[in-house]
């Protein structure tokens, strides 16, 4: 079945290289769909999504409903009368809405599936040392992130990368998979496979990760942490506490760090300075020198910058529990 008419489902930028690649493919975006507008900001201003800025510059049809499940918006898809629709990073569909397409509603996911279901695979594949993680697309089912698989892209995973360069190395990645999937679909050349069953798939899920999640545990192996704050920059950033003489505390961000291992006779979480050029942080088997962060209340900067203006180094520890 050729695919004429395609209704796209996404919200941030990861979605925008899609949605573009899919234009410039040629298919017929009969609407798209995205979250409404939400306040944000110290002044709670309106902000409009990266789909829905993408969708008013290229004049696409532009749907932001606030029930998925309202039955008018479901009319609404119907009379669209699209042969597929594609989500990328978007809500969970209630099973009336990716149901409507003849051809099913697919969706782009930011791993090997079954491996990393879930919110935040690029986060997870960084933090859990994976040499390699990749795209796929798939059917959407009621289950999450379990469908049928159409196809998938691997991508190694580089010592340097942070959440942030994966993010972009697979946002492109997953476009042009999402468009080969729509070719071959419309070819009638490709044929879907379930998933596998993961034997402990408790290993390797990637659940939401809160603010909560994103403090270090200073008595793990320096490239435990190091991977943590990979996986964690720039957002939403890996931190610690600084708790000062006085008992005051403040969270410090860290963006990036390196890990030095040999044995050292200090206890995890002591400070290691000259005060001027370095700021290291004793772990489990070696230090962790900081080199980009942010104290609360401040821009972001490199530690050299930070320790020429912060006089009270002598008078801070970390918080380790």
């Amino acid at each position: 079945m050729k695919i004429n008419r395609i209704i796209f489902f996404g919200t941030p930028d990861f979605s925008v290289e899609t949605l573009k690649a899919i234009c410039e493919a040629g298919y017929e975006v009969a609407a798209v769909v995205t979250t409404p507008d939400k306040p944000a900001g110290r002044g709670l201003k309106l902000r409009e999504s990266d789909v829905k800025l993408y969708a008013l510059e290229h004049h696409l049809p532009l749907l932001q409903p606030d029930n998925l499940s309202n039955v008018a918006f479901h009319q609404q898809l119907i009379d669209l009368k699209p042969d597929v629709q594609i989500v990328v990073a978007f809500k969970k569909l209630p099973i009336e809405v990716f149901t409507i397409p003849p051809m099913g509603t697919i969706n782009l996911h930011a791993s090997l599936l079954p491996y990393y279901r879930g919110a935040a695979p690029i986060n997870w594949a960084i933090i859990n040392g994976e040499k390699e993680t990749g795209v796929t697309t798939f059917y959407i089912n009621e289950k999450i992130d379990e469908g049928h698989i159409l196809l998938q892209e691997k991508v190694n995973i580089s010592e340097s990368d942070t959440a942030a360069s994966l993010y972009n190395k697979l946002k492109m990645l997953g476009a042009a998979l999402t468009v080969e999937t729509l070719n071959k679909l419309s070819e009638n050349t490709l044929t879907s496979k379930p998933q596998i069953n993961l034997i402990n798939p408790a290993k390797k899920i990637a659940p939401k990760i809160q603010k909560n999640d994103c403090m270090i545990r200073w008595n793990k192996s320096g490239k435990e942490i190091i991977n943590f704050i990979r996986g964690l920059s720039p957002y939403p950033c890996a931190f610690t506490e600084l708790i000062f003489s006085s008992g005051e505390k403040s969270l410090l961000k860290i963006y990036t760090a390196d890990f030095e291992q040999f044995k050292i006779d200090k206890p995890i979480g002591s400070l290691v300075t000259d005060g001027k050029t370095f700021l290291k942080i004793v772990c489990n088997d070696g230090l962790v020198s900081l080199l980009n962060i942010q104290l609360a209340g401040k821009v972001r900067m490199d530690i050299t910058y930070f320790l020429r203006g912060f006089q009270q180094i002598q008078d801070i520890r970390i918080c380790c529990s």
